[in-house]
């Protein structure tokens, strides 16, 4: 049973009330971690612009202490996800009351913003490549526009008759060892200036990746599980209770069959997270 459900049911609607402290709680608190700061970047054009950040390490160094305070819980370690610009750190917890299971997640997710590091050697690197596609660039055409029939001369030149195209792939794909060897024949017959170029403008690839600055950007609302799966930016807190029957875990049981026991220490359970949360 997820906490915020709709219920007449006196007992769920106290937990209702915990589960919205709860999440007002930690809402604040991820306004207040994930406020911005202003720092210089460079755009791709070279202009140099400022740009609004947060820092995720402060969310991480928050739920890592959420989770050290949570001594009674069984907890996962604190996580990032990881792609390309959607990122999200989270961490689920849950502990038992009789033979019920109350588990929580708590996520922050949000979009990583990447620019060039307002430095002079970015420019100069731009430079630098701009000028190796202009001098490569007819090449690297004539190799595009000719590279299965390129391949196929090379293999008949290494003592390999009959290929079609199909079997080409085939040969290419079986065999990695093969294709390589293939491919540096071919490199060869580029030209060694060609060949330098390309080293250079890879180097140069390389050099503009760590110089490249990531900005972090977030809305402070809460979210659920379906805009978190859609990868919208927000914070999600949700609480669950779950009866266990038989080791299965069912979400449909009915409250009134609850002892007072079981009631009580399952709102001083919510209680208590709302207080390490609170801090």
């Amino acid at each position: 049973m997820r906490l915020d459900s709709r219920s007449q049911d006196d007992f769920i609607q106290i937990l209702n009330k915990k589960n919205e402290d709860i999440q007002q709680e930690l809402l604040s608190k991820i306004l207040e971690l994930t406020k911005t700061v202003e720092v210089k970047v460079m755009m791709g054009d070279s202009t140099i612009t400022e740009q609004k950040t947060f820092d995720p390490k402060q969310i991480m160094d928050y739920l890592e202490k959420i989770s050290q305070k949570l001594t009674d819980w069984s907890l996962h370690d604190v996580s990032v996800t990881n792609n390309e610009d959607l990122r999200r750190i989270f961490t689920k917890f849950e502990i038992n009351e009789g033979n019920y299971l109350i588990s929580g997640h708590i996520s922050l997710q949000f979009h990583v913003l990447l620019f060039y590091k307002p430095l002079q050697r970015v420019i100069d690197c731009q430079k630098e490549l701009a000028e190796i596609v202009d001098k490569t660039k007819n090449k690297e055409t004539e190799l595009s526009d000719n590279s299965d029939q390129h391949v196929l001369d090379k293999l008949k030149k290494m003592g390999y008759k009959d290929f079609d195209h199909q079997k080409l792939f085939e040969i290419f794909y079986e065999n990695e060892e093969f294709s390589k060897k293939v491919y540096e024949e071919i490199e060869k017959d580029a030209g060694e200036e060609f060949k330098k170029l390309t080293e250079k403008k890879n180097e140069l690839f390389k050099e503009l990746d760590s110089l490249l600055i990531e900005t972090y950007q977030t809305s402070s609302v809460l979210i659920d599980d379906t805009r978190l799966v859609a990868g919208e930016e927000g914070c999600l807190c949700t609480l669950d209770i779950e009866f266990i029957k038989n080791n299965n875990r069912e979400g449909l049981f009915d409250p009134r069959k609850m002892s007072n026991t079981v009631k009580e220490n399952i709102v001083k359970k919510l209680e208590n997270l709302e207080e390490i949360i609170k801090k």
